[in-house]
C-alpha cells in the first residue's frame, strides 16, 4: 500500500464539514485491517501522526489533520461482509454508508435505526467515532446502543477484536463501549457488528404549528412524558422555517413561532392510538396539525442545515443536549443570547432526546461580528451546563469544542481520561489534539 503524496489528493481529505483545514502529509486508502495495521506501523516508524477519515461530512473538526499527520481514509472498506438475520446482526467495514446499510438490511425485513442527517454520505466508523444519533434517537437509541463488537487497530499496531453475536458475554473487560465516541484517539476501527430490530408495521407523522416557541418545547416535554415514546420528535423555530420555505416547499402558517415533527411507530392499531393521544395533547395548546406530504417534510427538516448560509455565510454549528424537562428554558436561554448580541441564532433538531442544533450565524471575516459570535457561543454553552445539560449530544468534541471542555468536564476527568488513552496509544499517533 503506497502513501499518496499528490498535493490534489492531500487538499481533498485537509477538511470536513467546518471548513476548517489542515494539510496531511499524505494519504492511506488501505483495503483491509492488515493494510490499516501497516498504515499505523509506517506512522509510527516516521513519527507521524494518524487521523483516521470517514465521510468527512463532521462538524467538530475531528478529521481534520494537525500538522505532521497522515490521513488514513477508509472509504475504500465499504462492504458489509455478513447480514445476519437469525441472529439479527449485521458485520460491516467502516467506509459503509449508513444510508445503503438500512437499504441493505431493509430487504432482510430488518431496520438498522440511527439516522444522522448526513446519512447518504456518512459512513459507520464515523457514526461509531462520534456515537451518532439522528431524528429516531428519541425512541430507537444512538450508535452506541446498536454497536455489539468492533475489531480496531490501537494506536501501536495491535488489532483488538471482540465479534461474538451472543446476546450476553462476561469475559475480560468490556472496552468495546470505550471505542464508541472516541473520534479516532484510541485506534481505527476495521469491522464492526452491529444489532438490527425488525422493521415496524405501520407509521404516521404530523407536523404541528405552535404560535409560541415556548409552548413547543413545554409540548415536547408532555410528550416524552406519556406511556409511549414516539419514533421521531424534532422541531423547527421560526428562523429556521423561515429558511427552509426559500430552500424546500413547506407549507407553514407565517404566526407560527415553531414547528414540531411527530412520528409514531409500530403496530397498526398501536400507532392508531397513539395518534389520538398526541391530537388531545397538542389541542391544549391551540396547536395546529397541518396536513403535509411526509416526505416532503422529511427533506425539508434535513435541508435546514444548509438553507441557513441565506442568513449569513459562516454557521457555528451546535449540538448541545439539555434535560427535556428544561428544553423550553434552554430555547428561551438561546433566544436571550440572539436578541443581545444581535446576531441570528437558529435552534432545531431532536427535540425529543433535548438534544438540540444550535447555530450561531455569523461572518467570520468580520471580525466584529466573529467576536461577538465566539461569546454568543460560550453562552450557549454556559446556559445548556447551567440547566443540566451536555456541549455534544451526537457530534463529539474534536477540535471546534475542546477550548470549552473546562466549562464542564474537570481537569481530575480529562487526566483520567489521557491515561486511559495511554494504554491504547501511548506514543499519542491517534488523532492528537482532538477530544481532549
Amino acid at each position: 500500500m503506497k502513501l499518496i503524496k499528490d498535493e490534489a489528493i492531500r487538499e481533498a481529505y485537509s477538511y470536513d464539514a467546518t471548513g476548517m483545514r489542515g494539510l496531511p502529509e499524505g494519504v492511506f486508502f488501505p483495503k483491509s485491517v492488515e493494510e490499516v495495521k501497516e498504515a499505523v506501523l509506517y506512522c509510527r516508524s516516521k513519527d507521524l501522526k494518524v487521523v483516521p477519515r470517514g465521510g468527512g461530512t463532521g462538524f467538530v473538526g475531528g478529521s481534520v489533520p494537525l500538522k505532521g499527520s497522515v490521513v488514513v481514509s477508509l472509504e475504500k472498506m465499504r462492504n458489509v461482509l455478513d447480514v445476519d438475520d437469525k441472529n439479527m446482526v449485521v458485520v460491516v467495514e467502516p467506509g459503509v454508508i449508513t444510508a445503503e446499510l438500512q437499504r441493505t438490511v431493509k430487504k432482510f425485513g430488518l431496520m438498522y435505526p440511527p439516522d444522522p442527517s448526513s446519512l447518504e454520505s456518512c459512513t459507520i466508523g464515523g457514526n461509531v467515532a462520534t456515537n451518532a444519533g439522528g431524528p429516531r434517537a428519541v425512541k430507537y437509541g444512538v450508535t452506541a446502543d446498536y454497536v455489539k463488537g468492533l475489531e480496531v487497530v490501537l494506536g501501536t499496531g495491535e488489532i483488538y477484536s471482540n465479534m461474538a453475536r451472543v446476546k450476553k458475554k462476561v469475559v475480560g473487560l468490556n472496552i468495546t463501549p470505550v471505542f464508541v465516541g472516541s473520534e479516532g484517539t484510541l485506534g481505527i476501527v476495521t469491522k464492526v457488528l452491529l444489532k438490527l430490530v425488525p422493521l415496524p408495521e405501520t407509521a404516521s407523522f404530523m407536523l404541528v404549528a405552535f404560535k409560541k416557541l415556548e409552548d413547543a418545547g413545554d409540548a415536547i416535554s408532555k410528550v416524552m412524558s406519556l406511556s409511549f415514546s414516539p419514533s421521531a420528535l424534532e422541531i423547527m423555530d421560526i428562523t429556521s422555517i423561515r429558511c427552509v420555505r426559500k430552500y424546500k416547499s413547506i407549507d407553514v402558517p407565517e404566526w407560527a413561532e415553531a414547528v414540531i415533527l411527530v412520528e409514531v411507530d409500530g403496530f397498526e392499531e398501536g400507532v392508531k392510538r397513539q395518534v389520538d393521544v398526541l391530537k388531545g395533547l397538542f389541542a391544549e395548546y391551540k396547536a395546529e396539525i397541518m396536513e403535509s406530504e411526509e416526505e416532503k417534510v422529511w427533506a425539508a427538516r434535513r435541508a435546514i442545515s444548509p438553507s441557513l448560509m441565506s442568513i449569513a455565510p459562516t454557521k457555528i454549528n451546535e449540538d448541545v443536549t439539555v434535560p427535556v424537562s428544561r428544553l423550553a428554558d434552554a430555547l428561551k436561554g438561546y433566544r436571550t443570547v440572539s436578541e443581545r448580541y444581535g446576531i441570528p441564532i437558529v435552534c432545531f433538531g431532536h427535540a425529543g432526546d433535548g438534544n438540540i442544533h444550535v447555530n450561531i450565524m455569523t461572518d467570520k471575516d468580520d471580525p466584529v461580528m466573529w467576536e461577538k459570535a465566539l461569546k454568543a457561543t460560550k453562552e450557549v454553552f454556559i446556559i445548556t451546563v447551567a440547566l443540566g445539560g451536555v456541549l455534544s449530544g451526537e457530534h463529539g468534541i474534536g477540535l471546534t469544542k475542546r477550548p470549552y471542555l473546562g466549562l464542564q468536564v474537570p481537569s481530575s476527568h480529562l487526566d483520567l481520561y489521557r491515561r486511559l488513552k495511554a494504554a491504547f496509544d501511548p506514543d499519542n499517533i491517534m488523532n492528537p489534539g482532538k477530544k481532549f
